[in-house]
Parts: C-alpha cells; structure tokens; sequence
C-alpha cells in the first residue's frame, strides 16, 4: 500500500508586500486577502486567488498557485507556482463563487 502524502500547512501571504516591474516602470503592491482551495484530485497543487491592492489605491485578483517541492531544498514544502496553471472548471467556479461571498467582484 503506498504511503499517504503529507500536506504541510498552507502558506499564508496575507499581509505580504511585493513589487511588479512594468514598461512603465515599478509598482509596490501588498496581497490584502486570499481563497485557496486544494486542485480537485491532486492536492499537491493549491489554486490561489488572490486580492491584490497597488500603492496608488487600485485593486487587482491574481490567480496564483503552489506546488509541493520535490528538489532538494524544498522538497515537501509548498513553492509558488511560476507559470500559468490549469485549472478544473468547478475548482476555478468555486474560487469565483467565494470571490463573489467576500465582495471582490
């Protein structure tokens, strides 16, 4: 029987700061909120959806996602996911729904 795969804590960016270079130069921004949800049959991939606010007041969604590591150095914890995801319709429904809950949009 194969061994049960153990999910860490998942990682809280509530509060974060970070930046964003654009053609038109740098914006600070800071992660005001978040929905994670497990992918649907693979809970080794955590989608994200983010509430992101620029320091000029205006208020973006970022949908991100984290996968547990498997090189050495973070092998078993989660790692921010660099590229664009896929996503399961009832997973990215789910998301939309809670945004919804939470008046984001």
């Amino acid at each position: 029987m194969p061994k049960p795969k153990r999910i860490p804590p998942y990682p809280n960016s509530i509060g974060k700061s970070g930046s964003l270079t654009t053609i038109d130069g740098d914006y600070g921004f800071t992660i005001a909120d978040k929905i994670v949800r497990p992918q649907t049959g693979m809970p080794e991939k955590l989608l994200c959806l983010q509430r992101i606010e620029f320091e000029d007041g205006k208020k973006e969604l970022r949908l991100a996602y984290f996968i547990i590591g498997k090189k050495p150095k973070r092998r078993g914890k989660w790692v921010w996911g660099q590229y664009c995801t896929f996503i399961p319709p009832k997973d990215f429904k789910a998301l939309v729904l809670e945004a919804q809950k939470r008046r984001w949009i």
